[in-house]
């Protein structure tokens, strides 16, 4: 079931939504017959990506990281009526080690990838209590939070087990109010995650462009596009967890192989 026939004409919400999977998200949903609020911290990319898709498609300019901000933003739009759809996606890749990481990485990434959740779902989950139609709220976590955080980028995988966690709790809150939800977990795909200092506020140490030769394993990964049906199928029917995996029976396995080994050590006591 990927018909979204009953969220035609509904306003959706989708953070992170200037390029990669959020412009994705928005692109398709607009062609569904919603009407998008794409926000980015980038006031330019969230107005191409609104002008491209158009559907009455606008911009929303502020940074998930401030709850502040996230809270002005919805109260802003609440003059505009009710939404029906959000879509937690705004996320950040940090290549920083935990132990010996500097202060600012580590603020940044929990800041956005954690927090951000947190304060998008309390400021624009309000703004659906008087909607007509079904409701739904998406969360964009990663195949990373299926597996050990240990590897190249532990402080990144460890913030997005904290994101599938803080989604799994909003989803128990979200039912109690007759929402639905879908936790999204992708794997690589071809992003500009990899260069997300490019938009870093401040606080945390400002912009920094990546040195270009990293990207090219993102650069020769599948596009986002490719997830669409199943998460139309997701949102249509109910929500859930959907996994979209890259690297063949690679998630599958260590999902499984990291599970077996805690349930291998539960004690009786």
């Amino acid at each position: 079931m990927t018909d979204l026939t009953e969220y035609h004409g509904k306003t959706a919400i989708v953070t992170g939504a200037g390029d990669g999977i959020g412009a994705m998200l928005a692109k398709n949903l607009a062609a569904a017959g919603l009407r998008v609020g794409v926000q980015d911290i980038r006031r330019e990319a969230a107005e191409r990506v609104a002008k491209d898709i158009g559907n009455g498609a606008f911009a929303l300019v502020f940074d998930v990281s401030n709850r502040d901000a996230c809270f002005a933003s919805a109260e802003e739009l609440k003059s505009q009526g009710p939404i029906n759809l959000l879509w937690i996606n705004a996320g950040v890749g940090v290549g920083s080690p935990i132990l010996t990481g500097k202060p600012s990485n580590i603020e940044w990434a929990l800041g956005v990838n954690v927090f951000g959740v947190i304060w998008t779902a309390q400021a624009f989950t309000p703004l659906m209590s008087n909607a007509t139609g079904p409701r739904h709220v998406g969360f964009t976590a990663s195949s990373a939070a299926l597996r050990s955080p240990v590897g190249t980028m532990p402080l990144y995988a460890t913030t997005k087990h904290a994101t599938f966690a803080f989604a799994e709790a909003l989803q128990g809150e979200l039912t109690a109010q007759d929402i639905s939800s879908t936790i999204l977990c992708p794997g690589l795909l071809n992003t500009q995650i990899w260069d997300g200092a490019r938009a870093r506020p401040d606080r945390f140490g400002g912009p920094r462009r990546a040195d270009p030769s990293i990207s090219k394993q993102w650069d020769e990964a599948k596009t986002p596009d490719l997830m669409w049906p199943e998460i139309a199928r997701s949102i249509a029917g109910g929500g859930g967890y959907l996994t979209c995996a890259t690297d063949g029976e690679g998630t599958q396995t260590a999902f499984e192989t990291r599970a077996n080994q805690i349930a291998s050590r539960i004690m009786k006591i």
